[in-house]
């Protein structure tokens, strides 16, 4: 077709865009964690005016059934609105299934240049940063236990599994009173849990605390952390612990914290996604 003819006239492509797009990727949620990705949209409006922002989420059930868009169908928006570079800024923890998904899906779109961001913990002084603002949530030695919990993968091939055992490695030794446990996966938490049990540790400690670190502790915090029926607060009440969760009030809202409520925490985030900006300016 001749872009000068009559029918590539009326086509009008659009003008391309000098900038690039910037396309943060959530999970997706249907609780009211929904609430966090309002607090990040705000903090990317004031931390990067001039560029527009394109959601994305990586959840194939609630894309379905919430009608919300997948990365493909937002890098096809993107493209066709006259993009050629883009930033992918996944907001998730590690680097696991997920992010390997996207990195798959980036390269369906020879037409644009696309740079996946870093995920929260993509490095250990990532880990080490982020354990350095969540350990405020713990409780001392004299006060009780905590666990910190994970969401974990319940696929054994996946190489992420290494980062978590990495991190229930490194936490036990920070740390003498935390225990890391996945809700899938491992570190088992069915596990954890019996070990709790074994080494009678409800005898040392009468107090639990649970610090979520998912980004958004939506309907894993309220019904498998700490849920009425077979949840981990129910079994570590059944060994006469008292249990409770990290929590935050925002608005009339009040909601189990996830990693999204901590400041320190959005900003690691767009700390990644400006070190992603600068690099497409040099390659």
């Amino acid at each position: 077709m001749n872009r000068h003819g009559y029918i590539g006239r009326k086509l009008r492509a659009p003008k391309l865009k000098e900038k690039p797009a910037i396309i943060p990727v959530a999970f997706g949620t249907s609780s009211n964690a929904k609430i966090p990705l309002e607090i990040f949209r705000q903090h990317l409006d004031k931390q990067f005016p001039g560029y527009e922002v394109f959601w994305a989420y990586s959840s194939s059930i609630l894309c379905r059934t919430q009608k919300i868009p997948t990365l493909i169908e937002t890098l096809a928006q993107v493209e066709a609105a006259g993009f050629r570079t883009a930033v992918v800024q996944p907001l998730h923890i590690f680097p696991g299934t997920e992010y390997q998904q996207m990195a798959e899906t980036c390269e369906y779109f020879p037409g644009l240049r696309i740079i996946l961001s870093e995920t929260l913990l993509h490095r250990w002084n990532f880990v080490k940063e982020t354990l350095a603002v969540i350990e405020n949530e713990f409780l001392t030695p004299a006060q009780g236990l905590n666990i910190l919990a994970v969401h974990g993968t319940p696929l054994v091939t996946d190489p992420v599994h290494s980062a978590y055992l990495g991190l229930e490695h490194l936490v036990r030794d920070r740390y003498p009173n935390v225990l890391t446990a996945a809700i899938e996966g491992i570190p088992d938490h069915e596990a954890v849990l019996a070990g709790i049990k074994r080494l009678q540790l409800n005898n040392q400690y009468k107090v639990v605390r649970i610090i979520p670190m998912m980004y958004l502790a939506g309907m894993h915090a309220e019904e498998d952390l700490m849920g009425d029926a077979n949840s981990w607060r129910t079994s570590l009440e059944e060994m006469n612990f008292s249990v409770e969760c990290v929590s935050v009030q925002y608005g009339q809202e009040c909601c189990f914290k996830g990693l999204a409520y901590y400041p320190e925490i959005v900003t690691f985030f767009t700390q990644r996604l400006q070190r992603s900006l600068e690099l497409l300016e040099i390659y």
